[in-house]
């Protein structure tokens, strides 16, 4: 799954800020530490970018910018599908053992609507629920049946899982009252005067001018 996850991610850094360079990709993952909990490579970004846009998910512009080539990306249809697809099944799926697939499409969810973040986020809870249950009747049926150690890290498990659905109880009720944004709306959030952001929202102006966007 790490692949698809760094795919998730790429695809929606770009989808986040198109038309947007290869370098400011890289930095804006980097603020989010994905080298730390999704296992991205600094390094290695370039590369997936090139990958990504041999098979059709970016489409890449060399663009002449300040007197220098600069590689320029925007998400096409095909990488549209491919980010929905895997934030969708990302939302959903619960992985008692791994959370970094649902963590990495929540970080994307600003590019939702809000009917279908709550759409996903509905049908996680249900799952979550779902998980719960199982792992309590596997602690019932395991208790004296396996090492004392091994129940007891099922029950770490457990413990996680069930703060996890208090937290998405509450994350529900932020997305239904409109305290969380979502595409096409106005950011509950502004960044400080000194973040990048800034600078790439200028650069991403003329780019789209140069692309005639």
């Amino acid at each position: 799954m790490a692949g698809d996850d760094t795919r998730m991610l790429l695809l929606g850094a770009v989808a986040l800020f198109e038309p947007v360079n290869g370098y400011q990709i890289r930095r804006e993952l980097m603020s989010w530490q994905v080298d730390q909990w999704a296992n991205i490579n600094p390094g290695s970004i370039y590369h997936a970018l090139t990958s990504l846009s041999d098979k059709g998910h970016l489409t890449r512009h060399d663009l002449v910018d300040n007197g220098r080539t600069v590689a320029v990306y925007e998400i096409s249809d095909s990488g549209r599908s491919e980010l929905e697809r895997l934030v969708s099944r990302s939302l959903q799926a619960v992985d008692v053992y791994n959370g970094v697939s649902f963590y990495a499409a929540f970080s994307l969810m600003p590019l939702l609507e809000r009917p279908a973040a709550i759409q996903h986020l509905s049908l996680r809870l249900k799952n979550l629920e779902r998980t719960l249950k199982e792992l309590d009747a596997a602690l019932r049926v395991n208790v004296g049946a396996v090492p004392p150690h091994v129940t007891s890290a099922t029950r770490l498990q457990h413990d996680k899982l069930h703060t996890e659905r208090t937290w998405l109880v509450e994350v529900l009720d932020d997305v239904r009252s409109g305290r969380l944004s979502f595409v096409d709306e106005a950011p509950g959030w502004t960044p400080a005067d000194d973040d990048p952001g800034w600078q790439m929202d200028a650069d991403r102006r003329r780019y789209r001018e140069m692309l005639r966007r």
